[in-house]
């Protein structure tokens, strides 16, 4: 029987990420997730992904002001978002952006990490641009003194963010920026495999993105979260919803048959800012007595938090909108897509799987 969907099939070798289902382990160039988000900032280990090491302080330096210096907005790019429908998706909007991007810069084939830092910077530039547009609020430009993850809520609020939110959305997208062979990576990688150039290769890993499959949203978690908050009562909302067979959002993962090691990543630090959010202190006080209550409910299922649970709450906390999760979540896992195009280019064969086919044949006459 052929594996739908190419389950189980390894499509190629990589460098970049190892995960261990069985064993709720990710690594990212052979380092443990949960040493990296205690130990370095969302730049750093982009360098990482896209070096195979981690940058001496010069390094990172020079990778901060490359950042920096390709977070302004194309006067092309803003002309187009100007003029697309208010009503098309903001994952919609940052598609048709980096496609248009693609005169502005060098793109031609082999894929370079200058390429990927330009595309890294200006992502959340676009998404912060469309945001305060369909709220009707000023563009607020770049701030060159801040860092990738600051500027970033910077641009989307027009305020200086706290600390706790910088170092809670940053361990996030730390978490996402590498995920292995998933979708939205596949598609990528094809993409390039016809020595296609960068951009088609993100412009077709931001379709994959898109569907709700992957991208998803953490409607549903936030959904629990204000019920939990609303109510006062964690231990009655969940078993009633579990009674009633309905899905906990945030709970589970297809891959992980255990504790997801990007949702222990991200919880070990936001026990750090205990006390500094309610929408955080809610999230970690209530995780306990679910996971307490689908041990009892669905014995053997081995259903935990997974990064979707935490991430609503910090979205939560920091006053986004659902209609954000997965743009910035694309915003951080664009260092992934990229990383991942430059090895493909490195050593590239075109893809090219075959299908049986099983219709029927038919005789002339």
């Amino acid at each position: 029987m052929i594996p739908k969907g190419l389950k189980g099939i390894i499509a190629t070798e990589t460098l970049i990420s190892h995960i261990d289902g069985e064993k709720g382990q990710l690594y990212y160039r052979g380092h443990e997730i949960r040493e990296i988000t205690n130990r370095f900032t969302f730049e750093e280990v982009a360098f990482l992904l896209w070096f195979g090491v981690f940058p001496n302080a010069e390094q990172l330096y020079e990778l901060q002001n490359q950042l920096k210096n390709n977070r302004n907005l194309p006067e092309n790019i803003r002309v187009i978002i100007d003029h697309l429908p208010k009503s098309m998706d903001l994952m919609a909007v940052i598609r048709t952006a980096i496609s248009a991007e693609g005169g502005n810069f060098n793109y031609a084939w082999k894929p370079t990490v200058p390429q990927a830092i330009r595309l890294t910077a200006l992502l959340p530039t676009i998404i912060a641009y469309r945001t305060r547009q369909l709220a009707g609020k000023m563009f607020v430009p770049p701030q060159p003194a801040l860092d990738h993850i600051e500027n970033y809520l910077y641009m989307i609020t027009g305020e200086v963010p706290l600390p706790a939110h910088v170092k809670a959305l940053g361990t996030y997208m730390i978490l996402t920026l590498e995920h292995g062979m998933n979708a939205s990576t596949f598609s990528a990688r094809v993409t390039v495999s016809t020595e296609s150039d960068l951009v088609s290769a993100i412009t077709s890993a931001i379709g994959t993105m898109k569907g709700p499959l992957h991208g998803g949203a953490p409607s549903g978690v936030i959904e629990l979260l204000n019920e939990l908050a609303s109510v006062g009562e964690t231990e009655k909302v969940i078993k009633e919803k579990i009674t009633r067979g309905e899905k906990l959002m945030g709970f589970g993962h297809r891959v992980y048959k255990t504790r997801d090691p990007r949702a222990m990543a991200l919880k070990a630090k936001l026990m750090e800012l205990v006390g500094e959010d309610e929408w955080l202190d809610l999230a970690i006080d209530a995780e306990d007595t679910v996971i307490k209550l689908l041990e009892q409910f669905k014995p053997g299922r081995s259903l935990y938090t997974n990064v979707e649970y935490y991430a609503a709450a910090i979205m939560k906390a920091i006053n986004m909108e659902p209609e954000l999760f997965t743009p910035t979540f694309t915003a951080s896992r664009i260092v992934g897509w990229t990383a991942h195009v430059i090895e493909q280019s490195q050593n590239n064969t075109i893809y090219r799987p075959e299908s049986e086919y099983i219709g029927p044949f038919f005789k002339n006459g």
